[in-house]
């Protein structure tokens, strides 16, 4: 069995409460709440089933000092029901109210592109040096006003980067690159190691999973080129729910973790939180399998031949995803057979035709790019994307966001040629590509809009 390529896992430890992240540690399952943050017994509930099912930190989204004090509220209800499970604030925009949080919670997460820079708007600014070292100046000292606050409670950080919500700043100055995504974390980290605070996990995330795989690779590099070692949390946003979401999960999570990189994971598909934690689960046990089987994959002609023999379909899917996922996103390879005398011919290429595009090789199908759902979410997420895709799923060759609010969403969704997107309760703005075409259109009405205007276009292929 390989093992040389799980020595790439963090060695620095990072404690969260009760649980150790990196080092001898096992990788930690997480997932975040749908809920409301302001519904105390709501929330709670959902982080008893999360935990029920196996997760063992749990994200809330925390937009203001209103959510602040629910999120207090929420973790004196859990531990007064015996439940420890590490909560951790979900802070974007509000640099003061991720200051409130860490006294609260174990950890709080942090989005570089919108900690003080203002939200994306897609606009390219000429930066003098002087100028862009100014902007990094002002960072640093409100960035080392959380770290001493943090430092106080004994709470730890993540430094999340979203590629959806890469600042103009950093746009501006490396582009839309993995170079650009590994900077707007290293901004961050070098402060906090120059300030002596280590308890920090690091993430990348992106709803393309070949974005996803590439600039996570690369910031490991830029670490060990540093003479750093922090904990990687790994995951693919909006990657959808069902198959496809599981499979996009396994390509992009599945390929890290199989060069033993990563020390916690989360899915993040558009269904209740606790639907999670076995996908996540089974991609940690799957992991060295994997390894072992994509080192004997035949690869003749740009065509790679996976062998595998499971009965479960479920494991197949994820096994096939994570052995192939490599070798597609390096594009070794450009095309993709599944032999297994478990399932059909027919069922196999369907398999085979979902891989190869959830790894940015050939599409075949409409794709549909969706977030998860948290307490921001301003509509009925299961319901519209079913909606949604009852709609367009005739069609061939589009890339439709569905996304719940406006903190991801543009970005994410930014090579997506379609999105829709919660602008309100009860009112949903369109895309077309990075452009909103229509604002705040009724959510009874918005899916008919959106259909008059992929036709107004003339996109998308009808399937024969």
């Amino acid at each position: 069995m390989a093992t040389s390529p799980l020595l790439r896992r963090a060695t620095h430890e990072v404690k969260v409460g009760t649980i150790g992240i990196g080092g001898d540690n096992p990788i930690r399952v997480q997932t975040m709440t749908t809920t409301d943050t302001n519904d105390i017994a709501g929330s709670v509930a959902q982080c008893l089933r999360c935990v029920a099912a196996g997760a063992e930190l749990i994200r809330l989204t925390t937009q203001g000092r209103r959510e602040v004090d629910s999120l207090s509220k929420i973790r004196a209800a859990l531990r007064a029901k015996g439940c420890n499970v590490p909560l951790v604030a979900d802070v974007h925009f509000n640099a003061d109210v991720a200051d409130a949080a860490a006294q609260v919670c174990e950890k709080v997460r942090i989005n570089p592109g919108n900690y003080i820079d203002p939200a994306r708007k897609f606009r390219h600014i000429d930066y003098t040096d002087e100028a862009y070292a100014a902007e990094l100046q002002r960072l640093d000292e409100r960035f080392c006003r959380l770290l001493a606050i943090c430092r106080q409670h004994g709470t730890a950080l993540r430094i999340g980067v979203n590629h959806g919500s890469l600042s103009d700043r950093i746009m501006s100055r490396y582009g839309d690159t993995p170079a650009g995504i590994v900077e707007s974390c290293m901004e961050f980290l070098r402060v906090a190691v120059r300030e002596h605070f280590h308890d920090i996990v690091l993430s990348i995330k992106a709803s393309n999973t070949v974005v996803m795989v590439e600039s996570v690779r690369l910031l490991v590099k830029t670490m060990s080129a540093a003479g750093m070692t922090f904990p990687l949390h790994l995951g693919v946003t909006e990657a959808g729910e069902g198959e496809d979401g599981r499979i996009k999960s396994a390509v992009g999570i599945g390929t890290l973790l199989t060069e033993g990189i990563g020390d916690t994971i989360r899915v993040s598909l558009s269904e209740p939180p606790e639907a999670e934690i076995p996908v996540a689960q089974a991609l940690v046990a799957h992991r060295e399998t994997c390894a072992t089987t994509k080192q004997h994959i035949a690869v003749k002609r740009g065509v790679a031949t996976l062998h595998l023999q499971d009965k479960h379909f479920g494991t197949f899917q994820l096994k096939a995803a994570m052995s192939a996922g490599a070798l597609l996103i390096d594009k070794v390879a450009d095309d993709l057979v599944l032999l297994g005398e478990s399932f059909s011919p027919e069922t196999r290429t369907d398999l085979a035709e979902r891989i190869l595009q959830a790894a940015r090789v050939r599409f075949t199908r409409t794709e549909y790019i969706s977030c998860p759902g948290c307490g921001r979410t301003l509509y009925d997420l299961p319901a519209t994307i079913a909606r949604v895709k009852a709609a367009t799923t005739h069609l061939v060759g589009l890339r439709i966001g569905i996304m719940g609010c406006i903190v991801n969403g543009p970005g994410e969704m930014a090579d997506a040629d379609y999105g829709y997107v919660g602008a309100a309760r009860g009112k949903v703005s369109l895309y077309r590509g990075k452009e909103c075409v229509e604002k705040n259109i009724p959510t009874d009405e918005a899916i008919d809009h959106l259909l008059a205007l992929i036709e107004a276009d003339g996109r998308g292929v009808a399937k024969q």
